[in-house]
């Protein structure tokens, strides 16, 4: 609700109450604020050049309209450079080149620098470019190519490669283009990709220019105008990468520099600051004496509410007072932070909330408010008096939908409210508005407009099944005739009876019609004799000898060779199983019968009618499938296994609705309901097929398809024509004329619904018969698609042309006269008038034919990408590429037809044909037209990233608990059903707020509060970041922005920041003096603004690895890289899901199999058909900041089939090879095949459901990332100080600088008690910039090698929201992974530990066998038997007799923990019991300890882990590691109780601080003691072995 401003009475009474309180308080600490940013890696890119990129994505002339319009504009007239006058510049000239909404967006995309990355690929790309030529001297890039700027040679700003050459001046690239020799040097040109600009002018058989080079360099201009006029002249094909080269800032003019210097701050992130559990008070006493002392540019928004009071207003009236009403503000804000709440101020929070949003004046900036500041408001939403209509109609809704539930959708289609990113938001606008544009230039009204992009398509499944029912098909059985059934019962309904799993119902009828499609012969010449034999013996001896002999000849071709599967069939085989087959059945000696059989026609036609059966349904291919019930499955038992599961599901639905009852033939039902008369894997396949949207083609200017002519059916010219097919048609090429062919005979056999067009294209050297060719078709489709037997002409016409003119010499064939006069002759002869030939054909321009077929052939290129020799089908704009002469027939069109329709069409049709055209001509509205519109619209949506799932929010309730933004002219509309105290509406009330500033959606939010709460929902603080105007300085060129920012957080309480950033993002703090953990204001000091800078490391890129009918390639080695070094990245594919993860920056790369075992055994392959892909490597394209996931299959070379890529331990012959970890074909890990691959089931009971519960989840554990950075050249690798032996691998994680303090104190002990080796492993995630600065110095010291190490938290595994309990999560769950193949065993040491023995003996203990190893709990400090709960109630009985261990100190087989897949088990244990918020208190110990009985657990000897709460005093001194775990008792702080147990802790912390001093620059921090520590240190040592025995006693 809004405030009115303040009355002089209210002011007088406002003074009274400041004066009377003003003597009870005295004046509180200065306000603090806390402030973070986060910056891109890579260096700044120029905001003028992010311009051009946001325009090439809504059209690429639009990219090119934009530099001839900037080019043109005078920019002396403007008066200041600052960067928001530049901005505003840049805007002016973009804008008007777009229409609303897309403009809008455009200007939030571009402040928001969402087009950066697409910068740093062009940048990579030059840097290639360079690299090239022997006289570039060039600085090298970082391994990723992302942090640092490229420097070109000699500082030229701009220069042209040819592939050949590099042009850095106009006069050398000019005389290069007078030049005839340029074609020559087109073989090393160089390569295109889908995102390049090209010129629109640009002749693909062109030489190719790429101009790098950045728009408002001087030298841009010149080189642009030499190759736009070249390529007007067909001289060069003109691509254009944008790129500005470090050094040439100052060359820029008129604004374009702004954003090329500095950092690249990025938007689209939360920030949080949530309050921390100081029970145990770890904070480090350490004072901070340095600090950022740049303050934020920004004032305090004195506008918003305090308690009432609107402080703004106040000041207004009463400035005198300033000072004062400060204070007393302060006073209110530091004394309205909470972040507890009794229960009964709980009950109603969530409606009270509710409430509060929906009657303010601006809900949303309610809601975002609420969110932002939750603690200092949640006072005043629980006073609030809540109206009964809100409560009850929150009630009803939560009788449809669970309280608490998150949904979105837009336009209809559900996204995921838990990864949406503002990025992925932005994304999905601007598709949909890209489309109502398009859908508006054809004068589609909105109101349909808003239909089309709110419809959703019938969901795309693969359910077509082949009708495969003719006389060929030969079946075994038949259960509702044979006798041997009788005894089964016919009633239909037994099938929805409960049966044991994996056992079929005896039910007789014929529900399932499994038919195995066979090529009996390896050898093609046996197949008929086979077929023949086959049907001989069915017809005179039964079909069951007829299968019996099929065996037979499988039997015998077995036993000729001993490998099984590569044993050849030959034709004594197939003659010896006919003779065994029949001997006992004849008595005339089966070889006579065998010669007559050879001899009779009549078995060579049935082999034959067999053959072609299985040719027409488009089985031929497929050596062996197998159809259930139509459905083309893999034809293995488990495939079959599944595909009878599958088909019970769906039966016993549509028995139980009625739809399938006991007369019902289900075969005949199924088949007319997804029949299809023919099987196409490349048009049915798994894969999502490619489109391409054709409505700027159809409806642009100039267009090539814009005024095409059709072929259709006889009678059906006049008719809607829902499916387009276009054949692209080559007619210098065989294929290309039997395509053109089969798209006749397809128009002849009838379609109603579906019309041809065509798009003849030809190379330079046609000649002048196949441009009559050409031209005659043209004719004929313009002029005579309406007669009756035009069809039959053209294939006449077709048949003549490849008969005597096709790749003819001019002295093999007659005149051109001769040509003209047969094609009379043919006409006259189909009904058709010759005089129109007569007339056109001798005088006919071969020049403009060959510009039309010059044009196609471009319009080809551009959206396949092949420039010549193009035969391909696009269907509603469905890609059908490459196409196979040799099974591509008519019927395959029938089959695209029918698929398109079904799926992308039809439901678009019917909304098309009830529009009401307002502003069309009626004698426009012709079945062509609409037919135009049809295709267009079917095109563009097919292309959408598109969720298939929706929801019915009409059924909500939305009078008094919705948020309802009107606006009836928006393309966009939003469905929201939000819990507004959730993590979940913190990031979406920002992004919301963003979409209704720019765009203005109509918005449609339920709230869905939870109804009961026994705690606070939120206790934390949050800033979504987004981007600004206000972030471009109007002083001079910076950008300041966008930044992160609380004012005036309280002082007292603690606080721990974390960011919520896009699922890709890889960050880390780079900037931090202050411990981000533990953030307390009031230490501060004189600093006002405590500021962190973040930095986007990586982006991360995830992939699936496939190979067709095999498990996932377990193992399998990925590099990725780019063309000259294709090596800077690489991984293994794991075995769950074959998931795999890279880290990336923008760029472009290649990724491959790794040299080696990988490559030998396997290729890459590409495509639905199984192509092979030549070159062995897929091309990865990252521009944006949204990540990319790869899906990717691989088959096993030729003679490989049968060999294993991993060898597990058992089949190694060299026990040596063991300890060759460094190899990527090293043969060190048994995979886990045991749990995984094995069938044989557990010898008992127990066992046997833990592994069925196991199998329940192990798909699902497969999203496991696995990063390693190396610190390079600072972490030493080399052994240092004399220390000798096997080296002790040691992993420790910390956070905060407390820990970070333990941590080192924690090193120095480990190599104080060992000559050993030693290399730690740190999980980077959580250190802080001067932690991770000091340790490699420290290495380096004190001679020990160090590692950090990261990853993402898998999507798909349940997430923890406290920092805390992630960081325990990351101590257990993803070990098997983390680390690097070659490490066979790393102990993990808590931070806050000391150890006092040779690490070396625990690393060399024999755990037996077992991959972890525990110590227990040690049980002699009887203070502490009360808070044992492991002996009683669950635990006691889980455990059943085990030991609970403590997690501070373990050891992990890392070989035996993967080889048993302990971390897989861990997982699944994690998924389960995460889910229940009372489970895992303590995660990183409950978890092994829970889950010992499956993944065992050794225990070390007591004395390895000694800590004071729960050990006696009496076992210390034998103590190996001390451990200064939390005392529930009694709550000691860290600090305290690490100077009081451990004496030598005060000299190891001095030590560390004293290196810190000398390495960082900060103070020496002297240890301070109290008193009576000071005297319990001095007399320790004398006194020991008596203090504790009396404490023991």
């Amino acid at each position: 609700m809004g405030f009115r401003s303040p009355s002089p009475l209210l002011i007088f009474i406002f003074i009274l109450i400041l004066a009377a309180i003003a003597p009870t308080f005295s004046r509180p600490p200065s306000p603090k604020n806390v402030q973070t940013a986060l910056r891109a890696k890579w260096s700044a890119t120029p905001l003028l050049l992010e311009a051009g990129e946001l325009l090439s994505k809504e059209d690429q002339r639009l990219f090119w309209n934009f530099i001839h319009v900037w080019l043109n504009a005078d920019h002396h007239a403007a008066q200041s450079h600052s960067a928001k006058s530049c901005v505003n510049r840049i805007l002016e000239h973009s804008r008007p080149l777009l229409r609303e909404p897309l403009a809008s967006l455009f200007e939030f995309s571009l402040i928001l620098r969402s087009a950066s990355p697409a910068l740093v690929l062009y940048r990579q790309l030059a840097h290639d470019s360079l690299t090239r030529s022997s006289n570039a001297q060039i600085t090298e890039l970082d391994p990723l190519r992302a942090g640092e700027s490229l420097k070109s040679p000699g500082g030229k700003c701009c220069w042209v490669d040819t592939g050949h050459n590099l042009f850095f001046e106009v006069s050398e690239l000019l005389s290069w283009l007078e030049t005839d020799d340029k074609v020559a040097g087109s073989i090393q040109r160089p390569q295109l990709f889908d995102f390049d600009h090209v010129h629109f002018d640009s002749s693909v058989g062109s030489p190719v220019a790429v101009l790098y080079g950045a728009l408002g360099t001087s030298c841009f201009k010149e080189f642009h105008a030499a190759l736009v006029g070249a390529a007007k002249q067909g001289k060069v094909n003109y691509v254009l990468r944008p790129v500005l080269p470090a050094g040439c800032e100052t060359d820029f003019g008129h604004c374009g520099s702004v954003g090329a210097s500095g950092s690249v701050n990025l938007g689209g992130y939360g920030v949080e600051l949530a309050f921390k559990n100081m029970e145990y008070k770890a904070m480090d006493d350490t004072t901070i004496k340095k600090g950022v002392t740049l303050e934020d540019p920004r004032t305090e928004d004195l506008s918003q509410e305090v308690r009432g009071f609107i402080f703004s207003k106040i000041l207004e009236r009463k400035p005198e007072l300033t000072s004062d009403i400060m204070t007393f503000r302060d006073y209110l804000l530091s004394s309205t932070v909470s972040d507890t709440l009794d229960v009964w101020e709980l009950k109603d929070l969530g409606h009270q909330t509710v409430q509060r949003i929906v009657r303010a004046s601006d809900p949303l900036q309610s809601m975002h408010d609420i969110n932002q500041n939750f603690p200092n408001i949640v006072s005043s939403l629980s006073r609030m008096k809540l109206d009964d209509s809100v409560r009850d109609e929150i009630m009803a809704n939560q009788r449809m939908i669970p309280p608490g539930k998150s949904l979105m959708a837009i336009n209809g289609a559900l996204v995921n409210v838990e990864d949406i990113d503002l990025y992925l938001l932005i994304d999905l606008v601007h598709q949909d508005l890209l489309l109502a544009d398009q859908f508006s230039k054809m004068k589609i009204p909105p109101s349909t407009v808003r239909k089309l992009l709110s419809t959703s398509p019938p969901s795309e499944s693969s359910m077509f099944r082949v009708d495969f029912r003719a006389t060929r098909v030969h079946y075994l059985n038949n259960l509702e005739e044979d006798a041997k059934y009788k005894r089964w019962r016919s009633n239909l309904n037994e099938i929805l009876m409960p049966v044991f799993p994996g056992q079929l119902r005896h039910i007789r009828k014929n529900l399932f019609h499994a038919v195995f499609v066979l090529d009996p012969a390896t050898i093609c010449g046996l197949e008929a004799i086979i077929i023949r034999l086959f049907s001989y013996i069915q017809e005179n001896h039964g079909i069951q000898l007829a299968f019996e002999f099929l065996s037979n000849v499988n039997k015998l071709r077995v036993e000729s060779d001993e490998h099984v599967e590569d044993a050849h069939l030959e034709m004594h085989h197939v003659e010896e199983a006919f003779v065994e087959t029949i001997l006992p059945k004849v008595k005339s000696p089966p070889q006579e019968t065998l010669i007559k059989l050879k001899a009779e026609p009549e078995w060579k036609e049935l082999s034959q009618e067999s053959s072609m059966l299985v040719f027409k349904l488009g089985l031929s291919k497929i050596h062996c499938s197998l159809l259930m019930n139509g459905l083309v499955i893999d034809p293995t038992e488990d495939a079959l296994l599944n595909a009878l599961n599958d088909e019970t599901q769906r039966i016993q639905e549509q028995v139980y609705f009625g739809q399938i009852k006991s007369h019902t033939d289900v075969l005949a039902k199924f088949l007319s309901e997804a029949g299809i008369q023919r099987y196409n894997p490349r048009i049915i396949s798994d894969n999502k097929p490619r489109f391409i949207s054709l409505s700027t083609f159809i409806f642009g200017e100039a267009s090539i398809l814009k005024d095409i002519d059709y072929l259709h059916s006889p009678g059906t010219m006049d008719d809607l024509k829902p499916v387009t097919h276009l054949l692209a048609v080559d007619i210098t090429s065989g294929s290309g004329l039997k395509l053109l062919r089969q798209g006749l005979n397809y128009l002849r056999e009838g379609s109603k619904d579906a019309r041809i067009g065509l798009l003849f294209s030809a190379n330079q050297s046609t000649d002048s018969f196949s441009l009559l060719f050409v031209k005659v078709f043209e004719i004929t489709s313009s002029s005579y698609s309406h007669k009756k037997n035009v069809l039959d002409f053209l294939d006449q016409l077709c048949s003549l042309y490849q008969q005597k003119y096709f790749h003819k010499s001019a002295v093999e064939v007659d005149s051109t006269q001769a040509f003209i006069d047969k094609v009379c002759e043919l006409a006259e002869a189909n009904g058709l008038p010759s005089e129109g030939y007569r007339s056109a054909l001798p005088e006919f321009s071969t020049g403009e034919v060959r510009r039309h077929l010059s044009k196609v052939g471009n319009f080809l290129h551009r959206v396949i990408g092949s420039e010549s020799g193009v035969n391909a089908v696009f269907t509603n704009g469905r890609v059908t590429y490459p196409i196979d002469e040799s099974t591509f027939l008519s019927a395959d069109l029938l089959l695209l037809e029918s698929i398109e329709f079904k799926q992308r069409t039809k439901h678009i049709l019917e909304i098309i044909e009830e529009v009401n055209w307002q502003d069309v001509d009626p004698d426009m509205l012709t079945s062509k037209f609409i037919s135009d519109i049809v295709m267009a619209i079917s095109s563009s949506m097919a292309m959408r990233e598109r969720s298939s799932e929706s929801a019915r929010f009409e059924i909500l309730n939305d009078q008094h608990s919705a948020i309802i933004l009107h606006n009836e002219n928006s393309s966009i509309h939003i469905d929201a059903c939000l819990d507004p105290l959730s993590p979940t509406s913190q990031k979406l009330s920002g992004i919301l707020r963003v979409l209704w500033k720019y765009i203005q959606p109509s918005m449609r939010i339920v709230l869905n509060p939870l109804s009961s709460l026994a705690d606070l929902p939120l206790k934390n603080y949050y800033r979504y970041v987004v981007p600004s105007m206000d972030d471009f300085s109007s002083a001079d060129s910076s950008i300041n922005g966008p930044k992160a920012f609380f004012a005036n957080m309280p002082l007292s309480k603690t606080l721990t920041m974390n960011l919520d950033v896009p699922e890709p993002w890889l960050v880390e703090p780079v900037i931090a003096i202050h411990d981000l953990d533990n953030i307390l204001l009031e230490n501060l000091g004189d600093t006002r603004t405590l500021q962190s800078v973040f930095e986007l490391e990586a982006l991360v890129l995830t992939g699936h690895c496939s190979e067709k009918d095999h498990d996932p390639p377990r193992g399998l080695q990925l590099i990725l890289g780019t063309k000259t070094t294709p090596h800077l990245v690489d991984t293994i594919v794991m075995a769950n899901l074959g998931y795999w993860q890279m880290k990336v920056s923008p760029g472009v790369w290649f990724l491959q199999l790794a040299p080696g075992r990988s490559s030998e055994l396997y290729i890459l392959k590409e495509g639905a058909d199984g192509i092979q892909n030549k070159e062995s490597s897929k091309l990865i394209t990252i521009n944006d900041l949204r990540g990319k996931v790869v899906h990717m299959d691989v088959v096993k070379r030729k003679g490989k089939e049968h060999e294993k890529l991993l060898i597990s331990d058992d089949d190694e012959e060299d026990p040596q090879d063991t300890k060759k970890g460094s190899s990527w074909n090293s043969n060190i890990l048994k995979w886990a095949s045991g749990f995984i691959s094995s069938n044989e089931q557990p010898k008992n009971a127990e066992s046997n459901s833990l592994v069925r519960f196991f199998f329940l989840f192990y798909y699902s554990s497969s999203h496991l990332i696995k990063l390693i950075v190396n610190v390079s050249n600072l972490c030493s690798e080399k052994e240092r100080g004399g220390r000798h032996g096997k080296t002790i691998n040691i992993f420790s994680i910390a956070s905060g600088h407390l820990y970070e303090r333990f941590l080192k104190i924690m090193i120095l002990s480990v190599l104080k008690n060992t000559h050993r080796p030693v290399k730690f492993w740190f999980i980077k995630n959580y250190l802080s910039p001067p932690f991770k600065d000091l340790i490699p110095h420290m290495a380096q010291e004190y001679g020990f090698e160090c590692e950090l190490i990261t990853y993402k938290w898998p999507t798909w595994l349940h997430k923890q929201k406290e920092k805390q309990r992630i960081i325990w999560a990351y101590k257990i769950l993803f070990l098997d992974v983390i680390f690097p193949l070659s490490l066979e065993k790393v102990i993990f040491v808590d931070a806050d530990q000391i150890v006092r023995a040779d690490m070396g003996e625990l690393y060399d203990m024999d755990i037996k066998g077992k991959p972890l190893a525990y110590t227990p709990f040690c049980d002699n400090n009887k203070e502490m038997d009360g808070y044992r709960f492991w002996r009683q109630g669950f635990w006691k009985d889980h455990l059943r007799g085990k030991p609970y261990h403590i997690s501070a100190l373990y050891v992990v087989d890392l070989k035996k923990f993967r080889e048993t897949a302990s971390g897989d088990n861990l997982r699944v244990f994690y998924e389960t019991l995460s889910k229940d918020p009372n489970s895992l208190s303590n995660l990183d110990q409950d978890l092994p300890n829970y889950a010992q009985h499956i993944v065992p657990i050794f225990s070390l000897p007591q004395e390895w882990l000694w800590c004071e709460s729960w050990c006696g005093n009496a076992t210390k001194l034998k103590a190996k590691t001390i451990d200064l775990c939390n005392n529930p008792m009694t709550k000691e702080p860290k600090l305290q109780g690490a100077r009081r147990i451990v004496s030598e802790w005060p000299d190891l912390d001095l030590e560390a601080s004293r290196f810190t001093s000398r390495i960082l620059g900060d103070d020496v921090v002297e240890p301070m003691q109290t008193p009576n520590q000071s005297k319990d240190l001095a007399s320790e040592d004398s006194l020991k072995e008596d203090l504790e025995s009396k404490a023991e006693l």
